[in-house]
């Protein structure tokens, strides 16, 4: 399967889905639904992670949601990690909870359980500014 490259000059504001894996290299502010997760360690997601597996080596500021969740040595997490399982390397900044479940992706809220804005950082759902990534291939802006 092909990973969705957000570049590092690439910034999205809403709520981004993809069925696949995905590489943040630039920035999200809004929640991100993916199978698999890298957050690099340029990157900055402002808002939720839910993945089935996911890695961290930047800044998260916002809940993550994952059977497996690495955070690297040079991510800096601020929210709560619901997780299977869980690896923290040291060096990694992590200030919330740690809350282990069985099915941490399945207990997620769903999108539409939620009232308008609930969730996203910065409330802009509901303002008709969501981006949808619904295949493979890379976003790169400058």
């Amino acid at each position: 399967m092909t990973t969705t490259v957000i570049g590092p000059d690439f910034k999205i504001t809403g709520h981004a889905v993809c069925k696949g894996e995905v590489q943040v290299d630039g920035e999200i502010e809004g929640d991100i639904e993916c199978k698999t997760l890298t957050v690099g360690q340029s990157a900055k997601v402002t808002g939720n992670v839910i993945a089935e597996n996911v890695t961290v080596q930047g800044k998260v500021m916002g809940s993550i949601r994952g059977a497996n969740v690495t955070l690297q040595s040079s991510s800096h997490i601020e929210g709560d990690v619901y997780h299977s399982s869980l690896a923290i390397e040291q060096g990694a900044y992590f200030e919330g909870k740690s809350r282990r479940s069985e099915n941490p992706v399945a207990d997620a809220p769903k999108s539409g359980d939620r009232p308008a804005g609930a969730g996203f950082a910065n409330g802009n759902a509901d303002k008709g500014n969501a981006v949808g990534l619904m295949g493979n291939g890379v976003l790169a802006g400058s």
